[in-house]
């Protein structure tokens, strides 16, 4: 084993910062989210709404990216992104998706699973109008998400145009590639780390029009 590898085999934490039992958690796993949530931010995890997405190809081919949660309404949640980018290929062939929040400082984390369907045109046009004017202007740079460029000044030159075209006070209008998607989850897990590698996962899975709540091995 070479030295560097080593060094990775060597390298772990032991969890000590609390517990989660069934006691302790919500019967609401949306409520549960939101305390947790609420938490990481009195705590001053840097961007607690940071997540993983995964998502998986017509082909079975995975990927994975993080993108920002921003909103929790009706039982789902919501990021927004452009349609035409990878993860929103991947989200019209096979509409299912995970979620992954990791808040290290609390030593814990949250897996989300579900169907995935696009926010209203609506809620897409508030929420951009929403963002700062540079964010906005950006979407329109970044038309073809993922796509090859020869280089960066080919962007920042993309951007100076747009800069021209909409001046400090114009209206943007919303891009027609770039919106919400909601992912409405059939499975929730709360983490919690603990020592010896014991961590607790409490799980919730929807049982009629209510949840249910099991534990899982660690």
């Amino acid at each position: 084993m070479s030295k560097e590898n080593n060094r990775l085999a060597d390298l772990r934490e032991n969890y000590e910062q609390g517990g989660l039992t069934e006691a302790e958690i919500s019967a609401n796993p949306f409520l549960q989210f939101e305390n947790w949530l609420s938490e990481a931010i009195e705590a001053g995890v840097t961007e607690p709404n940071a997540m993983t997405l995964a998502t998986a190809s017509s082909e079975g081919e995975p990927s994975a990216r993080t993108v920002l949660l921003k909103g929790l309404k009706d039982g789902s949640f919501s990021f927004f992104t452009n349609y035409n980018s990878r993860k929103g290929q991947d989200l019209e062939a096979n509409p299912r998706a995970s979620l992954v929040i990791h808040w290290r400082e609390l030593e814990r984390q949250i897996i989300i699973r579900g169907t995935v369907s696009r926010t209203t045109r609506e809620e897409s046009e508030s929420y951009f109008q929403s963002r700062p004017r540079s964010s906005r202007i950006g979407a329109w740079v970044s038309q073809h998400q993922t796509s090859a460029v020869n280089d960066r000044s080919h962007l920042e030159e993309l951007e100076e145009q747009l800069q021209k075209k909409w001046p400090e006070g114009s209206d943007i209008p919303l891009p027609h590639f770039w919106g919400g998607y909601q992912v409405k989850p059939d499975y929730i897990e709360f983490w919690q780390g603990r020592p010896s590698r014991l961590h607790d996962r409490l799980v919730f899975t929807p049982s009629g029009s209510d949840w249910r709540l099991r534990r899982l091995s660690p």
